[in-house]
């Protein structure tokens, strides 16, 4: 199966357009953004957990990274209520589960093999997030040489400059609206943008952003004339 694969084209995907698909597992639907392969695949999903559901113990080779959008997420490592972040390294074990039900943003088999270290982290405290110049707030999540991961709180009137962005861009729009380049995109759009692309963001309500940068590959190379 392949949506939005190409990772050296810009997509675009309105979540609340789509409609839920049910997976292999009773009570766990998904809404598909982009996806390479079928039940094995890289892919970034919203996944939703009825009350009372659980997946089947796992094994993610080449990781899992998700935020909790509503509810309550669960596995042996602990219960993660709405705003917590995790990443699971590649190689990790678990078995997901919601006692209340919970919809997650999740991006899965996107992490090289040196990835080893467990993130957990709740974005509702405060001492995660910082002031920055342009006026906008920032909590780091990640940083690796092979990617940027944020969330950004953008107030109203918010407007950054043209800025090329040499690893992509990755937006999840979490709350609020956002306007790239003239277009205004709504709560839970998805939006990729590849590797070399120069935009300008805005914001005119405000806004709360997941980003996620520096993980695109590079445009293909022109052919020789």
């Amino acid at each position: 199966m392949l949506i939005n694969a190409d990772l050296t084209r810009q997509a675009i995907v309105d979540s609340t357009a789509l409609d839920w698909v049910a997976s292999p597992i009773a009570g766990v639907e998904r809404r598909m953004l982009e996806r390479d392969g079928v039940e094995v695949a890289r892919a970034t999903s919203l996944v939703r957990y009825a009350p009372g559901s659980a997946f089947s113990p796992h094994r993610h080779d080449a990781g899992e990274e998700f935020l909790v959008l509503d509810g309550v997420f669960s596995d042996e490592t602990g219960d993660f209520p709405r705003h917590w972040y995790i990443r699971n390294p590649p190689g990790s074990r678990h078995t997901p589960a919601s006692a209340p039900g919970a919809v997650i943003l999740v991006k899965l088999r996107q992490m090289p093999d040196a990835e080893t270290e467990t993130v957990r982290l709740d974005t509702a405290d405060p001492a995660l997030w910082h002031q920055a110049a342009d006026g906008s707030r920032v909590a780091s999540l990640f940083a690796a040489p092979w990617e940027q991961v944020d969330l950004l709180r953008w107030p109203a009137g918010h407007h950054t400059p043209a800025h090329s962005y040499t690893g992509g861009l990755e937006l999840f729009i979490i709350e609020g609206y956002i306007t790239i380049d003239g277009s205004t995109h709504r709560e839970g759009t998805w939006l990729r943008f590849p590797a070399g692309s120069t935009l300008a963001l805005a914001s005119a309500n405000g806004a709360l952003i997941y980003r996620k940068t520096g993980h695109l590959p590079p445009p293909p190379a022109a052919a020789a004339p």
